[in-house]
């Protein structure tokens, strides 16, 4: 073979495998959108979380248009975080295709406000696990790992501290799997005595959440033991799976009657 013919056919075997490579690379959606209350964190941690997913091989897509809350984009995507939204931040169409978008398998991490959305929205609360219910002054707080085995506290000690913004809660979903505890007695303001939960996992409705109090200060997302933990739980909430969509049980709103926020 001539050595132009063996350059061109090698040319064209690398756009292939290439192009293969992309088309099986996973897809996760960072949803920033706030209705009230902003944090300042929110442009740091989605280039920390960027970073941190670029590692493994994942592509990253940032939004705080609501309207990527379509089944047909939706169904792109291997798990959807909500990075410190608050308030009202879908509409009806965009609640009922994301309901269905879990119940086909589809995952949810939340961090920090997370928990302080959607409060007219029964289901969302049993996603994210619980709801926001105030917190006293940012300062020191020791965490406790108490799932050992998870992969969220593997290579830690069983305690950790933190300077944060720590989240007490209400509505808490009795199905959640608590991985880390924070210890009230290490600090001043929480109000769930011996067991208030901070980081958690549960199956829910067809998919998989992860919920992290944690991520309120521009630092945090640059602390390597929180990006671990980050790491674990984004991994958990992608698991191994093809979005199903027979098994979606919620019934879509038919597009011609869609309202665009």
């Amino acid at each position: 073979m001539r050595l132009d013919s063996l350059l061109i056919l090698t040319f064209l075997s690398s756009i292939i495998f290439f192009s293969s490579c992309q088309k099986n690379k996973k897809r996760v959606l960072i949803f920033s959108k706030t209705a009230e209350f902003r944090h300042n964190s929110i442009e740091v941690g989605i280039q920390s979380i960027k970073t941190l997913l670029e590692s493994k091989n994942i592509e990253a897509i940032a939004t705080e248009d609501s309207n990527y809350f379509t089944e047909d984009s939706l169904m792109q995507y291997a798990t959807v975080i909500f990075l410190n939204t608050t308030g009202d931040v879908l509409n009806n169409y965009q609640q009922a295709d994301f309901e269905r978008y879990i119940q086909a398998g589809g995952g949810f991490v939340g961090i920090h406000s997370a928990s302080d959305t959607e409060y007219q929205w029964p289901w969302y609360n049993h996603l994210v696990g619980a709801y926001f219910n105030g917190h006293p002054k940012i300062q020191d707080a020791t965490i406790n790992c108490i799932q050992k085995k998870d992969p969220c506290c593997q290579n830690l000690a069983d305690q950790w501290s933190l300077n944060e913004e720590w989240y007490n809660f209400k509505s808490i979903y009795p199905d959640i799997e608590i991985i880390m505890e924070i210890d009230e007695s290490s600090y001043e303001g929480g109000t769930h005595g011996d067991n208030h939960p901070i980081v958690w996992k549960h199956k829910y409705d067809g998919g998989k959440s992860f919920y992290t109090g944690i991520g309120h200060k521009e630092e945090t997302f640059s602390n390597p033991i929180y990006l671990h933990q980050l790491s674990m739980g984004i991994d958990y909430a992608i698991g191994a799976k093809q979005l199903d969509y027979s098994k979606a049980k919620t019934h879509r709103i038919p597009d011609e009657t869609r309202v665009i926020d």
